[in-house]
């Protein structure tokens, strides 16, 4: 029996050129959500995507309003109510990108070297979620229909964290409405070792700052005397961990939920070496809990990460002060059932406990992010292995992810859906880095392991 998926995939293949074309058009537009400047392009990102939705024939396709960056919505449904509903995720806006962060060719002029197309948001999420675009186009372009109901729904501010989706989906629960959520904005390992994600980590984010004296003093006058804020913070942070490198804060892995000895099995599949893990990060040594291997540290464990600090005199020259305070920004991924807030309570608790009478200190949450968890064995997490098996060649491995994409949970939990997170994108990749590139390879078997996952769900509903 020849299968819709066939007619779909050939299809894809015969306009890949021009699929990565349009994909170049995309990535030159720089819709950077966190700078102001740059609004009038995040519109025209959002503008550019409704137009292409209509061209495809979607219907209730339209540039929907929020308090910040607008939403892409598009749909068809001409599928009936009796085959399931796939609810498409993605973001169309961009981290900044400056040449003179080390980039090697213009950022928003996309460069195809190497088996790689080199331009920021080429993996994160442009390359990845314009996937799903041309998975349906490739239905309705050869069968006229396709095997499921789809909706496509954009958002433009993900990379600041999403401040205005949580309202939007609570606001438009019933034309959201679906049986499953798909998200492509996560990676695997390599190009041979295809993998699909069941879980994200959430994040506490905080701001601690530490105040000594009312102004900058001459530290030749008052050094000695003085409790350095500065060094004040060092010493806090220090006792933030353990020897053994395990947080140090009580009550911080109390609702951990263990790693069971199967998914130990599996997430070491995907390990990385040492001397691999020293390449693609160009430290001098691996370091970490030894209880855990790498791959498990830096995906199934929880973290506490100083990400950034501040004090006193940093330009040309000396200057010998005594600074009035000093700061740091401290972050906090999170697994399983940890609770964001609750952890934040616990961090501010201990810091005021271990804080040197001699100085004062603040501690401010400023963002939060709920972990994902979700079963592998579930029917539409196994039609996503049975996908990517025909679009790679081999099985898939479910595994965990270390980054945290919060309106994962926030889907799962408004709408009763499962999510499937399936990633086209590479470890080594360079999202949010100089050099974003993404394979010419994986955006084109993406493409086709899409059409047969949209396959593979409706047969779901005919078993």
């Amino acid at each position: 029996m020849t299968l819709l998926s066939d007619a779909a995939r050939d299809y894809a293949r015969a306009h890949g050129e021009q699929f990565r074309q349009e994909l170049h058009e995309m990535l030159r537009i720089p819709s950077l959500s966190a700078d102001p400047a740059h609004a009038g392009d995040v519109r025209r990102m959002a503008e550019w995507l409704a137009d292409h939705f209509n061209s495809l024939g979607l219907d209730k396709v339209a540039v929907m309003e929020t308090a910040g960056h607008p939403v892409v919505y598009g749909e068809w449904t001409g599928a009936g109510p009796d085959k399931p509903t796939v609810l498409v995720y993605g973001h169309y806006d961009v981290v900044p990108a400056l040449m003179e962060d080390g980039w090697h060719t213009d950022p928003f002029e996309p460069v195809e070297k190497d088996g790689k197309i080199y331009a920021r948001g080429a993996t994160d999420d442009k390359g990845q979620l314009y996937i799903h675009v041309k998975a349906l186009e490739s239905y309705l372009k050869t069968a006229g229909h396709a095997p499921v109901n789809v909706k496509m729904l954009i958002e433009g501010e993900e990379e600041v964290s999403s401040p205005n989706l949580v309202p939007f989906l609570k606001e438009h629960l019933e034309l959201l409405r679906a049986d499953v959520c798909v998200i492509s904005d996560s990676s695997m390992r390599s190009i041979d070792e295809p993998a699909i994600l069941h879980s994200l980590r959430g994040m506490t984010y905080a701001e601690i700052e530490v105040h000594g004296p009312t102004d900058d003093l001459h530290s030749g006058l008052w050094g000695g005397a003085v409790h350095n804020p500065a060094l004040a913070l060092v010493e806090i942070l220090g006792k933030l961990y353990n020897p053994d490198n395990t947080i140090a804060i009580p009550g911080f892995y109390d609702d951990v939920v263990p790693l069971t000895p199967d998914e130990r099995e599996m997430i070491a599949k995907t390990d990385l070496t040492e001397a691999q893990y020293k390449q693609s990060t160009g430290v001098p040594a691996v370091w970490g809990d030894a209880n855990y291997n790498i791959r498990e540290r830096i995906s199934a464990r929880p973290t506490l990460d100083i990400n950034g600090l501040w004090s006193g005199w940093s330009g040309p020259g000396p200057k010998t002060i005594v600074p009035a305070k000093a700061g740091c920004k401290i972050s906090s991924r999170l697994v399983g059932n940890q609770d964001a807030h609750k952890i934040f309570d616990l961090l501010k608790s201990y810091i005021d406990s271990i804080a040197p009478p001699t100085v004062k200190v603040d501690v401010r949450l400023l963002t939060t992010g709920k972990a994902a968890l979700f079963p592998f064995d579930i029917p539409e997490m196994q039609a996503a292995a049975r996908a990517y098996e025909k679009g790679w060649g081999v099985k898939p491995i479910f595994t965990r992810g270390g980054g945290s994409i919060p309106v994962v949970a926030e889907i799962a939990d408004l709408m009763d859906i499962p999510v499937v997170m399936m990633g086209y994108g590479l470890d080594d990749d360079g999202l949010h880095s100089p050099n974003e590139r993404f394979s010419i390879e994986m955006f084109h078997r993406g493409i086709e392991t899409a059409i047969v996952y949209l396959e593979e769900l409706a047969l779901l509903s005919d078993a």
